[in-house]
């Protein structure tokens, strides 16, 4: 591990074992059973789902994004800053991506995930019923890169989102299908993502105007 004040590149090495996710409810089921305490890190969140494929990675941050995690003040920037960095550097072909040591060292309150699991999970096997292997090449390189690129024009739109009530849902949602698309190799999915992406879009268009009011600009 490097470390740079406070920033630590994560080394092949430290990226645990290969994802065991394949689904949304594998998903649910390794971060209820490989998280443990009162409180979580990211660092434990990535650990739980396996950080060596990018599906799995990109889904967990969605999951959080749409979740009571994200009722921690400050956690929707966060994501969606974990969000940007990972993304970016799935965009360029990093096998190994880099998160900054504050972030994986982010807690939260378990309870608030074992929440959030529990209010998913009564959808999750209705949407992993859907899930199948369709338009596969849409999942593979270089169609990877470009839903990385969506991934970052999400989080992006989170940061001014994130100053309305609700508002990081839809962007958030956005990942997570990105996600689930990737790690499930559903091409047909991705185009749902886009949907999303497109719809965050759209509702920043239209709240813009007030954003800026409030940031007095």
């Amino acid at each position: 591990m490097v470390t740079d004040g406070a920033v630590h590149c994560i080394e092949p090495k430290s990226w645990g074992a290969m994802s065991h996710v394949n689904n949304l409810r594998s998903l649910l089921i390794s971060l209820e059973e490989r998280t443990e305490g009162e409180t979580v890190t990211i660092a434990d969140l990535l650990n739980a789902v396996g950080r060596r494929a990018y599906g799995p990675v990109l889904l967990l941050l969605g999951f959080i994004s749409i979740s009571p995690l994200s009722i921690v003040p400050g956690a929707n920037w966060l994501i969606a800053l974990v969000t940007l960095i990972f993304a970016l550097q799935i965009v360029i072909g990093l096998k190994y991506p880099w998160l900054p040591r504050r972030a994986l060292d982010f807690s939260f309150p378990r309870k608030h995930l074992v929440s959030g699991i529990h209010m998913i999970e009564k959808y999750a096997h209705a949407v992993d019923q859907i899930l199948k292997p369709r338009l596969t090449f849409l999942t593979q390189v270089p169609f990877i890169n470009l839903v990385a690129l969506a991934c970052v024009a999400a989080a992006l739109i989170t940061f001014p989102l994130g100053l309305v009530p609700f508002g990081p849902f839809l962007p958030g949602l956005t990942v997570l299908l990105f996600g689930l698309a990737l790690t499930a190799r559903d091409g047909v999915l991705l185009i749902f993502a886009i949907g999303s992406l497109v719809g965050a879009a759209m509702l920043l268009i239209r709240i813009l105007p007030r954003v800026m009011a409030f940031l007095g600009l």
